[in-house]
């Protein structure tokens, strides 16, 4: 793309934003960027534009939350006429396909997981038939938007997530492994909000496994990463199944404490039953922690259908987590090394290149 299309990407979050979604945004506009894009940005909701991280040829024409504002925007900045409208979650498939047809360009719909399963109303359905290119971070996604979906097939794609390269495997770190108080325990991980609309992500499983596991491993603890509304729920439950002892709720980090907290665990598991993709199992691998997740949403692809990380049934839970702890999984660099063959971004960035050229064609 050596003319430097210009694209005008309709997101929720990006730079100063948590979650997967804001962390896919930033990973496709640097992508982008890197293919030549120059790439405005407009969010309804987080995007700062003195973050460091912004590439040189993207830049952040405006972040709102009223609807209205975002919408007379995106009016405006289509009015300049863009080479490629890039939608990034289907709330805003009205806006965009609105900016498109302004613009008179081609445009990307971004599909992440749950958002897009129940088939959606009337107006994002009749919006979402509109674009020219439909993206799904999994299979699973892009199966059952295919239910819903009134574009031709062969026109709804998978982009699946990538992994920053600042997980890697690496030392323990002892300071902090004794300021959690896991004294040399087997450790068990789990990275992701405690936020009740996504109870789905099954901490709760993990806490009702614990008495079964600890027959085995009397002193394994169990780390819970992150925070939300959902916390005081799981606290009440680990005492209610007197496990409590064995739980340590860190909370929120910054994503750069990340790495080191990966490094502590024996095995991560989320075992959600709504996952769109998980890059969170991505990240505890690419650190060389085995992962287990289960079957039924996005989470095979992100393991690799078994190939990396373990999938399976709810009811085999425990067992799983027991075949990880004794050593059971791939682990280490050669875990790392597999994850980035796949996951990398060199990877990522190609098929973000290959689909926009194919969405800039659609033209």
């Amino acid at each position: 793309m050596t003319d430097g299309p210009r694209v005008l990407a309709l997101l929720t979050d990006a730079w100063g934003a948590g979650g997967g979604i804001a962390q896919f945004n930033r990973d496709w506009i640097a992508a982008a960027c890197a293919a030549g894009a120059e790439v405005d940005v407009l969010a309804y909701g987080e995007a700062r534009a003195d973050d460091a991280s912004v590439p040189e040829r993207a830049r952040v024409i405006g972040a709102t939350s009223g609807r209205a504002a975002f919408a007379l925007q995106a009016y405006r900045a289509a009015a300049r006429r863009p080479d490629l409208v890039f939608c990034g979650h289907l709330h805003l498939a009205p806006v965009a396909a609105f900016a498109a047809r302004t613009a008179a360009c081609p445009w990307w719909l971004q599909l992440h997981g749950i958002e897009a399963w129940p088939a959606p109303g009337r107006l994002r359905r009749m919006a979402a038939a509109r674009a020219d290119l439909l993206v799904a971070v999994s299979r699973h996604t892009r199966r059952v938007a295919l239910g819903w979906w009134d574009g031709e097939p062969w026109r709804a794609r998978v982009l699946p997530n990538t992994v920053a390269t600042r997980f890697t495997p690496g030392s323990r770190d002892e300071a902090l492994a004794a300021r959690l108080g896991l004294d040399g325990a087997p450790v068990l991980l789990t990275v992701g909000r405690l936020a009740a609309s996504e109870a789905y992500k099954g901490h709760d499983r993990i806490l009702r496994a614990l008495p079964a596991l600890r027959t085995e491993w009397p002193s394994l603890r169990y780390l819970v990463v992150g925070d939300g509304d959902d916390r005081p729920r799981l606290q009440a439950l680990a005492h209610a199944l007197d496990v409590a002892a064995s739980v340590r709720f860190v909370g929120a980090v910054p994503p750069a404490e990340l790495p080191a907290l990966y490094r502590l665990a024996d095995a991560f598991a989320m075992p959600s039953t709504g996952e769109g993709f998980g890059i969170a199992f991505l990240e505890a691998m690419a650190c060389g922690v085995p992962a287990l997740g289960l079957v039924g949403d996005g989470s095979a692809d992100a393991l690799g259908d078994g190939e990396l990380g373990s999938v399976v049934a709810p009811g085999e839970l425990a067992d799983g987590l027991a075949h990880m702890l004794r050593g059971g999984s791939p682990r280490g660099d050669e875990l790392a090394a597999r994850v980035r063959a796949r996951f990398g971004q060199p990877v990522f960035a190609r098929g973000v290149s290959q689909l926009l050229q194919q969405a800039l064609e659609a033209a």
